[in-house]
Parts: structure tokens; sequence; C-alpha cells
């Protein structure tokens, strides 16, 4: 992938928080050329919710004290948010009530990386516990399965891999759960967001990049020239996740 400038392919769009960003490595996969804050900083992103490979995939514990230390550094802020393990459901609600007592507002499940399905009891457990704890889940997974575990708790949920094939789905969801929220990351279809907008509003999108492991100029130039209003777009590019894991108001 040869690096560019898309800045001007954007126009004025500015994200103000991506809320879909990983660190660290996957074991089967190459690590792409560039870390998530070089890539997000060539298209001028400005804040990055990231959450880390390794508490994900080895050791929750160590693995999210590595994202907590994470400085804001010279391209881009990080917004901490902690990964669990679902294949360890205890060990998971214990590293929740721990990132809450430090002040993390999000945390973000792996289901496909983990082998886990929506209908196991770890995710209904985790799930409940990051209710009581007031935690915003981000979550991977088909949203045609994994809505379910997350229904009647009053949650928080963002939908990390809402494709624009199984959109409608999401929005019969969402229309009975006011906490759900999708990234936009896979919405890409010619009137995906506006539908969106147009049935549940814009404070239910967030946008998302997947950076470094997906490029993020297609959800950007989506963003950029599709039909939402100013203030719409302002809410999807960052307004609607800062408001989520920051606590800022909308």
């Amino acid at each position: 992938m040869t690096p560019f400038d898309t800045r001007h392919l954007i126009g004025d769009l500015v994200v103000t928080l991506d809320v879909d960003v990983l660190a660290g490595a996957y074991p089967d996969r190459d690590l792409p050329p560039d870390p998530a804050p070089v890539v997000l900083a060539r298209h001028g992103v400005a804040a990055a919710a990231t959450a880390g490979l390794r508490a994900a995939l080895f050791d929750m514990v160590s693995g999210n004290d590595e994202v907590l230390a994470s400085a804001p550094g010279n391209w881009v802020a990080v917004v901490p948010v902690g990964s669990l393990d679902l294949r360890d459901p205890l060990g998971a609600v214990r590293e929740m009530e721990r990132l809450a007592a430090l002040g993390v507002r999000g945390v973000r499940l792996f289901p496909d990386e983990q082998g886990v399905e929506a209908d196991f009891p770890s995710v209904r457990h985790v799930a409940r516990r990051a209710a009581v704890l007031g935690l915003t889940v981000l979550t991977g997974g088909d949203v045609r399965r994994f809505w379910r575990p997350f229904t009647g708790l009053g949650l928080r949920v963002v939908f990390l891999d809402t494709h624009f094939y199984h959109l409608g789905d999401f929005l019969v969801a969402a229309a009975d759960e006011p906490g759900f929220h999708t990234s936009t990351r896979l919405l890409n279809s010619p009137d995906a967001l506006e539908t969106a907008v147009g049935e549940i509003g814009p404070e239910r999108l967030l946008f998302g990049s997947r950076s470094p492991y997906y490029e993020p100029l297609v959800p950007l130039l989506r963003l950029a020239t599709g039909g939402l209003k100013p203030d719409e777009t302002a809410l999807v590019a960052g307004g609607n996740a800062r408001r989520l894991l920051l606590g800022e108001p909308a």
C-alpha cells in the first residue's frame, strides 16, 4: 500500500475521535508498514480510541497496561479502551472492574478472534457487568447474532462490524435498544449513512477505521462526500465517540 495525502479528497472533514483503532500484532498476520498513529495522522484524524491485541489474545492485564501507558505523541492522542478475553469471563469481569477504577470508560470484545459465539454464557455475563459499571462496550462480530446478548440491559454498545448488507437488521434491533450504536467502517453503500441517520438519528453512528489493519480512506471519503448535514457529520466524526468514551456533552 502506497501512502498518499488524502486531505484534498476529504475536504474540511475533521475526525476528532476514531472509535476503532488497534495496537499490537495478530499472531497470524504481518504487521502493517505503519502503526495506527502514523496512518491516522496522514488522514487528519486527531484522536484514536485504542485497544490492545496483546490484551485480547494473550494477557488482559499486561496488554491493557501497555495501552494505558500510551502517551499522546506527535501524531494523534490515545483514548485507552480495555480489551477483554471472553474465553475467561471471570477474569474479564475482574479486569473491567480494575479498568473502571482507573477511569477507563470503554471496553472492547473480540469474539471472532477468540472463537466465541453470541450465545456463549460469557458474553451475557460480561455484558451485564459492563452495564452495572456504566461502561461502553465496543464489540466485533456479526450484528445479526451479537445484538441478542446486549438487549434489555440499558447498555451502550457500539457494533464495530456492521456491514451495509446487514444494516437493516441493525436498524431493526436499534429501534428497540436506544443504547445500540454502530461504526461506519463498513457502511459504504451509496445511501447507508443517510438511511441510518434517517431511521435512528446521527447520534447513533461513530466513525471507525480499524487502523492500521484497514485503510481509513474509504470510510473517510464516504463520510466527507455523503448527504449528511455539517452538524450530523461532526457527531459521526467524533462527537458521539467523545460522548461515549470521554463523557463529553453531545
